[in-house]
């Protein structure tokens, strides 16, 4: 019995870990000019439904290897392009503030 208890609770251990990392928090990206943009994976991964790999690693691979787009880039499917081009989502034309946020001072 004890080594069935040892088992569950290494079971448990395992799926709440890996439960824990779904999502993987906001990621702010500076942008001097126009404001930053946060990538919320709570409304990308959470609120939307799109699996990690909707993203992971086509689009992106990890926040330290990523790879800067420019809005023309995205314009033509790059990057966040790829989903916010009018169909799939908003698009990145002509919805700025939906994206890139100054700081209040």
């Amino acid at each position: 019995m004890n080594r069935a208890m040892i088992v569950l609770a290494l079971l448990v251990a395992v799926t709440s870990a890996g439960y824990a990392r779904v999502g993987g928090g906001d990621i702010v990206y500076e942008v001097k000019k126009i404001g930053n943009v946060t990538f919320r994976h709570d409304a990308h991964v959470g609120k939307s439904g799109l699996p990690c790999t909707a993203c992971h690693a086509s689009l992106y691979v990890t926040k330290e290897k990523r790879k800067t787009a420019t809005m023309s880039q995205m314009g033509k499917g790059a990057s966040c392009g790829s989903c916010h081009n009018g169909k799939t989502a908003f698009s990145v034309k002509g919805s700025c503030n939906q994206c890139h946020t100054k700081e209040v001072k």
